[in-house]
């Protein structure tokens, strides 16, 4: 990593409280966040970006839990219907004998 360069930055007390908290669940130096922040705004990402990722994350992980729900159903389905096959096969089988 290169020199780093000392600039104070002025945020609400509530910023400097909820980006305290996020470095303490991340494990991660305060700075950290903030310079990734930084080199997001430089990059040209915004808020509204952000928002529209965070919504089509919540909508992909909706999907997921339904496609989820679905497999499961289908599972519990073709177990009902491997059991009657299986019986099927046996009452074919005696009828054979």
């Amino acid at each position: 990593m290169s020199s780093m360069v000392l600039t104070q930055v002025y945020l609400e007390p509530s910023q400097k409280q909820a980006l305290s908290s996020q470095a303490k669940k991340s494990g991660r130096k305060v700075s950290e966040i903030m310079r990734d922040a930084v080199d997001a705004a430089i990059a040209g990402v915004t808020l509204d970006d952000i928002q529209m990722l965070d919504m089509g994350t919540q909508r992909a992980q909706g999907d997921i839990k339904a496609m989820m729900a679905q497999l499961k159903e289908n599972a519990t389905e073709h177990t009902a219907f491997m059991r009657e096959i299986t019986k099927l096969q046996k009452a074919a089988a005696k009828e054979g004998a």
